[in-house]
């Protein structure tokens, strides 16, 4: 597929191997956004954020400098909460932003979420006049994520040329990484109706405390059943089956129907001003860590987890 013909979106992929090439890209992207009147953020993953702090010097202190890291945790609220909360605010202006959601640190349980994500900008920010340069480090990172940083891209930036990707199908990694979980085997609770909701998020409390997830997650934990569960029977004609496991150093909150997610970006657009429902999957996105989705011609299933270290 070829890159789209749109001179107001522009979402390059910036392949760096060095701090020196990172700031040498970064900083003159900042300022040159600044010289020009349009706003600028940089969300980029704590260690990075200090670096492209000393770099800006001076005109750091106009820029709006975020920890993607911590507002990225979940891929699936980059969109919402780092990229559309920013560029929402400057409607009548370009805006630029910086936004490294994939960086060595993400985990193999991530990295799915992440790739998609990327490839979701591209059809959330259609027709916006915003700039969206998303670093990747190839001195890091393996031959997987820069493939899927081409295909997911429109335009690479490397320190010497930039260029059109000749691969670029988001659509294709989107599809690529919606992926089947394994069944969950015992403990699977099937909710009906409304009624059976108490009994679910008591089964989330009681599998919570077991895993030792923090006292204070508990009760997003049981938001997070509320919604899934909620939305689940709203939107199907079949039970809500819902499981609540550890694995490794997550509490999996799993709900699983016989619907299917027909919008990729369910969940990930902010709620619009008197906008009456469709804020569940969100509200899911902004408590959890992480959120998986597969659907498929069976039906759909979330996970959300949530870390047992807090």
């Amino acid at each position: 597929m070829t890159a789209p013909a749109d001179e107001l979106f522009v979402h390059p992929a910036l392949f760096y191997g060095s701090a020196e090439e990172y700031l040498a890209a970064l900083v003159p992207f900042a300022v040159d956004g600044l010289a020009a009147g349009q706003p600028v953020a940089i969300a980029v993953p704590g260690r990075k954020l200090d670096l492209v702090r000393d770099g800006l010097g001076a005109d750091a202190r106009h820029v709006t400098l975020l920890d993607m890291a911590q507002e990225g945790r979940n891929p699936g609220r980059i969109i919402a909460r780092v990229l559309r909360r920013f560029a929402d605010r400057h409607r009548d202006r370009h805006v630029r932003i910086v936004g490294e959601p994939i960086w060595a640190g993400r985990s193999g349980v991530e990295y799915p979420a992440c790739a998609q994500h990327e490839a979701l900008i591209n059809a959330a920010f259609a027709g916006r006049d915003v700039t969206i340069l998303c670093p990747y480090d190839t001195s890091e990172l393996d031959d997987r994520a820069l493939a899927d940083a081409r295909a997911t891209h429109p335009v690479i930036w490397e320190a010497a040329r930039r260029y059109a990707s000749d691969h670029y199908a988001p659509d294709a990694v989107v599809a690529r990484y919606n992926e089947p979980f394994p069944d969950p085997g015992e403990g699977v609770v099937v909710i009906t109706g409304t009624a059976g909701l108490g009994e679910a998020r008591r089964l989330a409390v009681r599998h919570a405390v077991a895993a030792g997830l923090p006292e204070d997650r508990v009760a997003d934990l049981e938001l997070i059943v509320t919604e899934l569960t909620t939305n689940s029977l709203r939107h199907t004609d079949g039970p809500s089956r819902l499981a609540v496991r550890r694995e490794h150093d997550h509490l999996v909150c799993e709900v699983r129907d016989t619907g299917r997610l027909a919008d990729p970006l369910a969940g990930r657009r902010p709620a619009e001003p008197g906008q009456p429902s469709g804020r569940g999957l969100l509200l899911v996105n902004d408590l959890a860590d992480l959120v998986r989705v597969h659907t498929g011609v069976d039906g759909t299933t979330v996970r959300a987890l949530l870390r047992l270290d807090g």
